[in-house]
């Protein structure tokens, strides 16, 4: 099984992403994704600056792909998201069906984690469209993926968010800029107060969500190294590991060590749980509410 560094999904400065992904290019993953996922305003790097990344880490020998927005709103942005998906080298992730559109019929693409692809018959159609991989939905668990793994179409990988915050949804508003009380359009670019998001809390005090700009994450941290054995029987071909403030390549290197069988799964759970500062979860994969852990 391959390990996937997904793309980064807060608001980092520019000096920051540089160095995090020179020290990609050493790291035990095998695929990078790169780009803005979240919102089309975050311009600390150009898109030369992010092609340069891409052949630098495609150099170090890293599959490199170029995700798309996931939330189109303005011309603009479908402007920024034609000119990706006609890079003409690198493969593109596609986060909406905006960008399978323009992909389809090309050398092959990612079907992102955000193309809601929960039947075979989606599956089949990305397939006819291109997709060489695709990403299960991070609300989906393990029997439903069992299912869609055995209408897979031939030649078509499957990739699964591993860990990280979950994803789990979007929307026109920018929350970060809400409760700031400014605008989306003068938001200032709050969000890059927050290298991992801005914590939601519940009236009791209870981490609950994280706010980061237009998206909305888990406030707990999804932790599936324990379950790697079970997604290898199940033929998952890579594991996703969505990039944080701190502790990515330590991260990296404890999934790394679980797949070569240089440590057991179970203590590369217990000592993950340190990377994740509002407490662990895998209810998902389990079929339960998300914000469970399943200790199975």
């Amino acid at each position: 099984m391959k390990l996937s560094l997904g793309p980064i999904l807060y608001f980092w400065d520019r000096d920051t992403v540089l160095d995090f992904y020179a020290r990609a290019a050493d790291a035990p993953v095998d695929i990078v994704y790169l780009g803005e996922t979240v919102c089309s305003k975050r311009r600390a790097l150009r898109a030369e600056d992010w092609l340069g990344i891409a052949e630098r880490l495609e150099a170090a020998g890293k599959e490199v792909v170029l995700s798309t927005l996931t939330l189109i709103e303005a011309e603009s942005e479908l402007g920024a998201m034609r000119r990706l998906c006609e890079n003409g080298r690198f493969t593109v992730e596609a986060n909406d069906v905006g960008a399978v559109n323009l992909l389809a019929g090309g050398a092959g693409f990612v079907a992102g984690p955000h193309l809601n692809v929960y039947n075979a018959g989606t599956l089949d159609m990305l397939a006819q469209a291109g997709a060489r991989r695709w990403v299960l939905p991070v609300e989906l668990g393990r029997e439903e993926l069992a299912a869609l793994q055995a209408a897979r179409p031939a030649g078509m990988e499957t990739e699964v968010f591993a860990f990280g915050r979950l994803p789990l949804a979007f929307a026109a508003r920018c929350f970060t800029a809400r409760a700031h009380n400014v605008s989306k359009d003068d938001c200032g670019f709050c969000c890059a107060d927050y290298a991992d998001g801005m914590l939601l809390s519940t009236q009791e005090g209870k981490p609950f969500l994280i706010l980061n700009g237009i998206q909305t994450q888990s406030a707990e941290t999804c932790n599936l190294v324990a379950e790697l054995p079970e997604m290898q029987r199940l033929g998952v071909d890579v594991a996703r590991i969505s990039p944080q403030a701190t502790g990515t390549f330590e991260i990296a290197e404890i999934f790394r060590a679980v797949l070569d069988d240089a440590l057991d799964s179970n203590t590369g759970r217990a000592r993950l749980a340190a990377y994740a500062p509002h407490q662990s979860c895998n209810g998902y994969w389990y079929g339960r509410p998300g914000m469970d852990w399943i200790n199975p």
